[in-house]
C-alpha cells in the first residue's frame, strides 16, 4: 500500500477550506444565542447574516432569500412538496417532475407521494431530455395544480452540465416552478439564480469546504414559499425553526467568500489537471471509457469505466494503492451499487463506474501518483471475456 493518501474524491466531500477552518474557529467565542437581543447575542446573529451575504454573493441571490437548513437533503426536502402558499393564499403543486439522473434527495420526491412524481429522460450524452420534459408538461393536469420541475445542474456522478436557463422557459411556460440542485455547481460554475431562471436552488457547504451539516435554500423571492419542513420558534423569517447552527453557517459563509475570491484561478487550475489526468489515463488504458468528455462538463469531474473492472473491485484496488475516489454517488452509507445515471444514459450499469475528483488543494504530484494508480491497476485486469 502507498506510504501517503490521495485524497480524489472531492463530489462526495471536500477538506475544510482553510478560510473556513479560522471562522469555525473565532466562532468558538460567539457563544450567544444569535436570536437573543443582548450583545452577544447580536454578535452571534451579525456574524450569521455576513455569511448569509457571502452566500448570496455565490449563487447570485438576494440575501434576505437565503434559508439556511442542515443540509441540501433538508433543502430538498422543504421545497419538493405540493404544499405551496402565495402570501396567505394555498397554491397547490400538483406534480413533481424530476431528472433521471437527480441525487436521491431528490429522487426520492420530497413531501410528494411518489404516484404524484414522474422522471425525465435524459439522452445518451447524459443530459436531460427537452423535449421529453415538454411533452410531460404539455399533458400535466392543471387542475391538480402547478407543475414543479427538479433538474440539477451539474450531475454529482458525470460532472456534465445541464441546460437550466432552456428547461426554465419551458418550465415558467406551463406555469410551473423550477427547482435546481446546484450542489456540485457551486464553485465550478459561476451562479446567477436569476439568470438561470431557478425558482430555488439548493447548495451545500461540505461540497465547496465548509463544514459539513449546513446548506441553504435560495429563492428568486418570498411571495410564493413552502410551507415549512421544521416548526418551532420562527427562525429563518419563519420558514426554518430552530436555534442557527452558528459555528456551521459561519464556516460555510468563509467557504463561499473563498470559493468567489478564488473562482477563476481555482478552475484554471483544476481544468489542466483534470485534462492532464484524462490523457495520461487514456496513454495508459486507451480502451476506458471517460462519461462526457466530448460535452459540458464541470472542470473537476472524471467518470470513468475500465472495461474487465468491476466498480466495487476497482474502488478497493485504489483504496489499496492509497487513492480514495468513489464508485459514483458517496450517498447510500457506503453501499456500492449499480449506477442509476449510467443506466438513464442507457449504459449497462454492470459494467460500473469511478468518480475521481478533484479540488483546491489538488497538485501535479497527486496526478503523478493517481496516474501510476491507474496504470498499476489497468494492467493487472481480467482480459475482456474472461469470468469475473
Amino acid at each position: 500500500m502507498a506510504s501517503a493518501r490521495l485524497y480524489l474524491d472531492w463530489n462526495a466531500t471536500s477538506p475544510l477550506h482553510p478560510a473556513a477552518r479560522e471562522a469555525v474557529l473565532r466562532a468558538l467565542d460567539l457563544f450567544g444565542n444569535p436570536n437573543s437581543v443582548h450583545g452577544e447575542g447580536r454578535a452571534a446573529r451579525a456574524a450569521i447574516e455576513g455569511a448569509r451575504r457571502h452566500v448570496a454573493a455565490l449563487t447570485g441571490g438576494d440575501p434576505a432569500h437565503v434559508i439556511f437548513t442542515s443540509g441540501a437533503t433538508e433543502a430538498a426536502n422543504m421545497v419538493l412538496t405540493p404544499d405551496f402558499r402565495m402570501g396567505r393564499t394555498p397554491l397547490p403543486m400538483g406534480h413533481l417532475y424530476y431528472s433521471a439522473i437527480e441525487h436521491p434527495a431528490v429522487r426520492e420526491g420530497g413531501r410528494f407521494a411518489k404516484v404524484d412524481t414522474t422522471e425525465i429522460a435524459v439522452t445518451s450524452d447524459g443530459v436531460v431530455d427537452l423535449d421529453a420534459l415538454r411533452s410531460l408538461l404539455e399533458a400535466h393536469d392543471k387542475t391538480s395544480g402547478l407543475p414543479m420541475v427538479a433538474i440539477m445542474l451539474v450531475n454529482n456522478e458525470t460532472g456534465i452540465v445541464q441546460p437550466i436557463k432552456e428547461a426554465a422557459e419551458i418550465v415558467h411556460a406551463s406555469g410551473g416552478l423550477l427547482v435546481v440542485d446546484a450542489v456540485q455547481a457551486a464553485g465550478r460554475l459561476a451562479l446567477d439564480i436569476n439568470a438561470l431562471g431557478a425558482d430555488f436552488m439548493i447548495v451545500s457547504s461540505h461540497k465547496i469546504g465548509g463544514p459539513k451539516g449546513v446548506g441553504a435554500l435560495v429563492t428568486r423571492g418570498e411571495v410564493l414559499m413552502p410551507r415549512p419542513l421544521i416548526h418551532g420558534g420562527g427562525q429563518e423569517k419563519g420558514h426554518r425553526s430552530g436555534t442557527e447552527n452558528s459555528l456551521a453557517v459561519i464556516g460555510f459563509g468563509a467557504a463561499a467568500q473563498a470559493a468567489v475570491a478564488e473562482f477563476d484561478a481555482r478552475n484554471r487550475a483544476v481544468t489542466q489537471l483534470r485534462d492532464r489526468l484524462e490523457n495520461e489515463m487514456r496513454a495508459a488504458a486507451p480502451d476506458v471509457v471517460i462519461y462526457g468528455a466530448d460535452g459540458s462538463r464541470v472542470s473537476n469531474t472524471t467518470f470513468f469505466t475500465l472495461p474487465g473492472l468491476k466498480a466495487e473491485t476497482g474502488q478497493i484496488a485504489f483504496d489499496l494503492e492509497g487513492v480514495a475516489l468513489s464508485a459514483g454517488s458517496a450517498c447510500s452509507s457506503g453501499k456500492v451499487g449499480e449506477s442509476h445515471v449510467l443506466t438513464a444514459m442507457g449504459r449497462d450499469p454492470k459494467l460500473g463506474a469511478l468518480r475521481i475528483s478533484l479540488g483546491f488543494s489538488t497538485t501535479e504530484d497527486d496526478i503523478d501518483k493517481a496516474v501510476a494508480a491507474f496504470a498499476k491497476i489497468a494492467a493487472r485486469r481480467r482480459p475482456a471475456g474472461e469470468a469475473a
